[in-house]
């Protein structure tokens, strides 16, 4: 059997007693506090099945962190950014993992102090909740098998008539697939990998994502090719807010939301580019 990401079984234990917050009312004092206070925690949610963003394994090698109510770990790029945050910070670091469409309610409730889950930073979700800067600038790319009738695609125009699919809840499902003329749209998948493996099964013709979880594919499942439109005059038309990825927190927990800005603030694209590399060289992968 070809590799693939250990990730592929994922979300199992959804909607746990969560403990924490980040909102503006009182729970918020119980969870996070001010920077430096070493006794308070910072309560992230995410998928942990989303590399590189982030991904679930067995022990803590690379610098995992515990899954709250779970003897698994958590690791990726997110989980990299949430240890460099909460480091700066002064925050212990509790990892909880929820299912995708799970992350914006536990962030509006206050059940989680933050997101950071490879989120873009849609119109949509701004109405339910705030964004930090960017901490990733992610660019659509289209996934097809090396034998699919479409490798050779060299813009969105090549793939019509395409069967094809991606993850639920995302740019790339709502916005991008719409764009392919005469496509065969199936169901959104309820994660990144089931979206790898539809096409991997021959379900799908093209899954459409951003760079990083492309690459990330090709080294899961080096049958796959990737097509990359950018800088052509055929490319998926999105808005910069779309691609670009931010960590969400309770709406009008300016608190939180300043204190994180005040450490992404010194860090530069090439720090997370450098770091979303490291991620993809660790990812985990099973026979």
């Amino acid at each position: 059997m070809k590799k693939k990401l250990l990730s592929v079984v994922l979300a199992a234990t959804m909607a746990v007693g969560l403990a924490g917050c980040g909102g503006s009312g009182d729970n918020a004092a119980e969870s996070t506090g001010s920077a430096g206070s070493s006794d308070k925690t910072l309560t992230v949610a995410m998928e942990c099945g989303y590399a590189p963003y982030n991904w679930t394994q067995s022990d803590d090698s690379n610098g995992a962190v515990p899954i709250k109510d779970s003897n698994d770990y958590a690791y990726g790029y997110d989980v990299m950014m949430a240890k460099k945050i909460a480091e700066e910070l002064g925050y212990d670091l509790e990892i909880v993992k929820l299912d995708w469409d799970a992350l914006v309610p536990a962030v509006q409730s206050g059940s989680v102090d933050c997101v950071i889950a490879g989120q873009s930073i849609t119109s949509e979700r701004l109405q339910m909740v705030d964004f930090t800067e960017p901490y990733y600038y992610a660019s659509i790319v289209t996934l097809v098998k090396n034998d699919s009738p479409y490798a050779n695609a060299k813009g969105v125009a090549d793939l019509a008539g395409a069967t094809c699919t991606s993850q639920l809840g995302t740019i790339w499902y709502d916005v991008c697939l719409p764009q392919i003329q005469d496509a065969n749209i199936l169901p959104a998948q309820e994660s990144a990998p089931a979206m790898l493996v539809a096409l991997e099964s021959g379900r799908t013709d093209v899954v459409v994502t951003d760079m990083p979880t492309g690459m990330a594919a090709q080294v899961a499942y080096p049958d796959f090719q990737l097509l990359d439109f950018a800088g052509t005059d055929d490319d998926f038309e999105v808005s910069e807010e779309e691609i670009n990825i931010g960590i969400s927190v309770q709406k009008g927990n300016t608190e939180l939301l300043d204190q994180i800005n005040s450490v992404l603030a010194n860090m530069t694209t090439e720090d997370y580019d450098a770091m979303m590399q490291e991620a993809i060289s660790v990812q985990p992968l099973s026979e």
